[in-house]
C-alpha cells in the first residue's frame, strides 16, 4: 500500500517536472513570413478538404424545402397580419369611445339651484328659436 503511494506521488512529480521542461523549452514565436505563408497554404488545403465532404441536396430535396419556406412564411405573415388588423380595430374603437366620453356634466345641488337651471336652458331655448325665425 505504502508503494503504491510513492509509486503515484513519483508520476505526479515526474509529470511536474515534464510540463516545466516543456515550457522552457518553447521559445516565444516571431513573425515569419514563411510561418503565415505555410498557415494560408494549410487553411486552403484544410478548406478544400471539408468542401469535399459537402453533400449537396437533389433538385426534388431542394424543391421541398423551398415549398416548405414559402408555406412558413405564408402562415406567419397571415398571422401577423390578422393581429395588426385586430389590434388596430381596437385602437380605432378605443379612439372613438375616448371623443363620445367627453360630455360635461353639471351637477345641481338644491331645488332652487334646478329651477335656475331649468330657466336657464329655456331660456336658451328660446333665443335659439328666435335666431332661427329671424332668418
Amino acid at each position: 500500500m505504502a508503494d503504491e503511494k510513492k509509486n503515484v506521488a513519483n508520476e505526479v512529480a515526474s509529470d511536474a517536472a515534464k510540463s516545466e521542461k516543456k515550457a522552457k523549452e518553447k521559445k516565444p514565436s516571431k513573425f515569419s513570413p514563411k510561418k503565415v505563408g505555410k498557415a494560408i497554404a494549410k487553411f486552403f488545403k484544410d478548406l478544400r478538404g471539408e468542401t469535399k465532404k459537402i453533400v449537396w441536396p437533389g433538385r426534388k430535396m431542394v424543391i421541398k424545402s423551398t415549398g416548405v419556406v414559402l408555406a412558413a412564411i405564408l402562415v406567419v405573415g397571415a398571422g401577423i397580419w390578422i393581429l395588426d388588423f385586430a389590434l388596430s380595430g381596437a385602437i380605432t374603437a378605443l379612439g372613438k369611445a375616448a371623443e363620445n366620453t367627453t360630455e360635461v356634466t353639471e351637477t345641481v345641488t338644491d331645488d332652487a339651484s334646478e329651477e335656475d337651471a331649468e330657466e336657464e336652458h329655456d331660456h336658451d331655448h328660446d333665443h335659439e328659436e328666435d335666431e332661427s325665425t329671424e332668418k
